[in-house]
């Protein structure tokens, strides 16, 4: 089976990348290039894929093109702006990433006759923030009161939107929560930096310490 990663440079995409290929699958990824220290980087992860495109998801034409030419079996779409705080620097750029990104993502596969399943993975962050105790169902509305958690849930409406009203191969959509594990290098994570902290012995600070996660 041959699997397309976009965002596989990424800390979950460099996973996915690691599973799969143990698995036994062809891995190829569609990506921006890592960031320093990454899983991807200090791993070699370059060395098991089939074939390691770097590219901006909002590059339509480019998306397409290179989707078209690899000829997956199966595509995961996790390419995104995945950071909060970042999403209120750069709004528009987190919205075109995360919104148009997911589009042309969702219009390549579509022309792309060798897919036969697709899976777009957003967030938990999706869901209108109320604060309950009791965390969120699938059924609950959406929201989003920040640029990042806006722009996830609005890529979660367009994949719905897209395969309801032009089909394509057999889509899900993944709304995945905090995940973790080694090699997350972004800032802003919250065990990783407790970890941090108390290794070096010093106390850890948090950002938001009346937050409520929606799990």
């Amino acid at each position: 089976m041959h699997y397309l990663i976009t965002g596989h440079t990424g800390f979950k995409g460099a996973w996915l990348t690691i599973w799969l290929e143990s698995l036994g699958h062809e891995v190829s990824g569609i990506s921006l290039d890592p960031l320093s220290g990454s899983l991807f980087e200090t791993a070699n992860l370059s060395d098991l894929l089939a074939n390691d495109f770097r590219l901006d998801i909002r590059d339509a034409p480019a998306v397409r093109a290179t989707i078209s030419k690899t000829s997956p079996d199966v595509v995961f779409h996790m390419a995104a702006q995945p950071l909060v705080r970042e999403s209120y620097k750069d709004p528009r750029g987190t919205f075109e990433t995360n919104v148009m990104g997911t589009l042309n993502v969702l219009e390549a596969v579509s022309a792309t006759p060798s897919v036969k399943a697709h899976v777009v993975i957003t967030t938990d962050k999706v869901y209108r923030n109320v604060n309950q105790v009791a965390g969120y169902k699938e059924t609950d509305p959406l929201g989003g009161d920040d640029p990042y958690s806006a722009s996830k849930a609005m890529a979660d409406i367009l994949t719905h939107s897209w395969v309801t009203s032009f089909g394509g191969p057999p889509t899900a959509i993944a709304r995945a929560g905090n995940v973790i594990g080694g090699g997350d290098v972004s800032p802003d994570r919250l065990l990783p930096d407790l970890l941090t902290s108390y290794s070096a012995g010093i106390a850890p600070t948090l950002r938001y310490p009346e937050a409520v996660r929606p799990w």
